[in-house]
């Protein structure tokens, strides 16, 4: 007996986040951390860049998706379920990619937090210097 998986995965990451996208045809749920996404993210900025490429695909309400979370803040998470979700969306239907690639949705951003050097009170800032 086989068992067929109805989902399609994507990976994001941001910053620290990193973000486990699974997308299935459905009514348009969006859950993230088993909660709705109107909960989890507070800021609508968040909510927009995370929908961001259900809104360039122009889906609308025709996929569930259900995504988990950790690490980073909600900026970087809202960012890497926007990576993840556009990665679903083209192996969902991949005459997708040319439309989220050109919305540049499908593009990992590397920047993240530069690590502290020693000697240094930050990764670059140094200590205040007092000359008596």
């Amino acid at each position: 007996m086989t068992v067929v998986n109805p989902f399609i995965w994507g990976l994001g990451r941001r910053k620290s986040a990193i973000a486990r996208v699974r997308v299935k045809p459905g009514s348009g749920a969006f859950t993230v951390n088993d909660r709705p996404i109107d909960q989890y993210f507070s800021t609508g900025e968040a909510r927009d860049r995370a929908k961001e490429p259900l809104r360039t695909a122009a889906v609308g309400e025709s996929y569930d998706i259900f995504a988990t979370v950790n690490g980073g803040g909600p900026s970087g998470q809202a960012d890497a379920v926007r990576l993840g979700l556009a990665r679903a969306l083209k192996d969902a239907n991949p005459v997708l990619f040319d439309v989220l690639r050109k919305a540049k949705l499908l593009t990992r951003d590397a920047r993240s937090k530069e690590r502290k050097k020693p000697g240094r009170k930050a990764a670059r800032r140094g200590f205040q210097f007092s000359k008596r």
